[in-house]
């Protein structure tokens, strides 16, 4: 079995790449094992020292790794190089607080001493996409390997390239040998090394029928999972929102990655006193953004990652419009080669319809006209995601409220864009999955929380 890299600005082959069999599986499992065993002894310092190099590396590298996402996913280069510079950040994050995060915590007890300790459980498997090839690895690997564990990466098989670069780099780096390993392997090979008994636990990122199909396997093996699936973000305009602020965000937002996010604005619920005026300025605004070349500088959307994704999402769009959506803007699949398709806008978008009740991944706006604020909480929380949203509102006070206490997701902004950072914890609810990354929450979700109990 080879796994395929195909370029979705050409169509054409990058590179075909030999797949791991079952039993280099699971040797390179058993290395990992024996590479923790030694790597959970070592120190908060020593474990810092080695994530600073990976970052050090990470920015003497950044050409390299910024194209090979370009060439292989089709991300546009400028927005390739800042996804390097995200990660060499998440390395230094955690290189600075790692320590802090995992301290000892006393707790009053009847005991002499008692405390809760945070130790290392081992192996974790990574399950990641191709949408963010370098940052969904390191959110994840950062953490995972300065809580003292090792780290074993299944990356989706369009972005082998991508994995074996990582990896090549975290050994360049002088990280210890085995401790995060590449798997070059299919989604066949997933439940197997799930099973294996040195792997403890797993995380995935992905789509909601992959996050099933883990946490399934996970279940019977009675292993922890950590789950980060899709979004259908609402964006919420209110009546006395800034169109200024709310339009820059909505668009950024849904355009970023060509689309292709799980945090990107997929439903702009807006109230029907500003409906027409914020329909014509997301129509211009979304017009010009830069199609093209992902290598150009100048290229703002490049093409999605595979043609038959793109295919995917004009049926979405395509089914739509014949249940009764309006198209204001593209809408069409463009002649030549390469998986591109254009800005899109829907709107009078209904329940009933693709653009309003499944996820959209790539660049298509759906606008929702809502009376009020009811209506748009109501339209807002109607969903199966609960990933990211926000409101805008010049009133903050009134957007904190809803924020904090209504609009039903893992993260809400206001007046901004939904975005990950590593200061904040990231993740879902409902069907958007379960348990979190980044910030302290993150690093203690593959670590065993344990009581120590001391009496005299």
């Amino acid at each position: 079995m080879t796994l395929r890299s195909i370029n979705p600005t050409t169509d054409e082959l990058i590179r075909e790449y030999p797949s791991h069999s079952s039993s280099e599986v699971v040797k390179i499992a058993d290395a990992a094992h024996t590479a923790y065993l030694a790597w959970r002894r070592t120190g908060f310092p020593e474990r810092a020292d080695r994530m600073l190099a990976i970052a050090q590396h990470l920015r003497k590298r950044r050409e390299d790794c910024a194209l090979m996402m370009t060439d292989e996913m089709g991300k546009p280069i400028s927005a390739a190089r800042a996804e390097v510079d995200k990660c060499a950040w998440v390395c230094e994050h955690y290189a600075a607080h790692a320590q802090q995060m995992l301290a000892a915590e006393p707790v009053a007890t009847e005991a002499e001493r008692s405390f809760v300790t945070f130790n290392p459980l081992g192996v974790i498997l990574a399950v990641m996409p191709w949408n963010f090839p370098f940052w969904q690895v390191f959110r994840f690997a950062a953490p995972a390997l300065m809580a003292g564990n090792a780290a074993l990466l299944k990356h989706a098989s369009n972005v082998t390239g991508c994995a074996l670069l990582i990896e090549e780099l975290m050994q360049e780096s002088g990280l210890p040998e085995n401790l995060f390993r590449t798997l070059a392997i299919g989604s066949r090979q997933v439940d197997a090394v799930i099973a294996h008994s040195r792997v403890m636990a797993v995380t995935l990122t992905g789509s909601e029928a992959a996050g099933r199909s883990v946490a399934r396997t996970a279940g019977e093996c009675l292993k922890k999972t950590v789950l980060e699936l899709g979004g259908s973000d609402a964006y919420i305009v209110l009546e006395d929102a800034d169109l200024d602020v709310a339009v820059t965000a909505c668009v950024v937002s849904r355009l970023n990655n060509t689309g292709q996010s799980c945090i990107a604005a997929k439903r702009f619920i807006v109230v029907e006193a500003l409906v027409d005026e914020f329909e014509q300025r997301v129509i211009r605004k979304m017009a010009e953004a830069i199609q093209g070349d992902p290598q150009e500088e100048r290229t703002q959307l490049g093409p999605m990652a595979r043609t038959d994704l793109r295919d995917q999402l004009h049926e979405q769009v395509q089914l739509s419009i014949e249940r009764g959506a309006r198209l204001l803007l593209g809408g069409e699949i463009p002649d030549g080669p390469g998986a591109f398709y254009p800005a899109t806008v829907l709107t009078d978008v209904k329940p009933g319809m693709p653009a309003h009740d499944e996820e959209l991944f790539g660049p298509v706006a759906a606008i929702i006209p809502v009376r009020d604020q009811a209506e748009a909480l109501r339209v807002a929380n109607d969903s199966d995601f609960g990933l990211g949203a926000a409101v805008f509102t010049r009133d903050l006070a009134r957007g904190e409220q809803l924020a904090s206490e209504e609009i039903e997701a893992g993260f809400v902004a206001v007046n901004d864009f939904v975005r990950s950072d590593p200061r904040l914890p990231f993740g879902g609810i409902k069907l958007s999955g379960y348990g979190r990354e980044l910030s302290h929450f993150g690093i203690r979700e593959f670590v065993n929380i344990k009581s120590v109990y001391i009496k005299d």
